[in-house]
């Protein structure tokens, strides 16, 4: 019984652990890899340099990058921060 309440403590700040830091932090993850796998020709991205530019071309682990100036930059998948216009659904007539 002892051993248990010297042990209450541990346990409890294990619990708050995971809760405030170990699960928010797997969440980020998770929807960061949703959002580079989702990506597709058109989108408007951020590079994790900060680069402004729209895909132009997409692989399996690599995507072609187009700047606004017409530069066309070549950059791995996991290099994409954000996504900040999705291009728009063709709609298949």
């Amino acid at each position: 019984m002892d051993s248990l309440v010297q042990l209450a403590p541990l346990l409890i700040m294990f619990v708050l652990f995971y809760f405030l830091l170990i699960r928010p932090q797997k969440k980020r993850q998770n929807a960061v890899q949703q959002m580079q796998s989702s990506l597709k020709k058109g989108d408007k991205v951020v590079t994790i340099g900060g680069l402004h530019g729209t895909v132009d071309s997409i692989d399996e682990l690599k995507l072609v990058v187009k700047s606004p100036d017409g530069t066309k930059l070549t950059f791995d998948r996991q290099a994409i921060r954000e996504v900040v216009e999705s291009a728009p659904e063709k709609v298949e007539a």
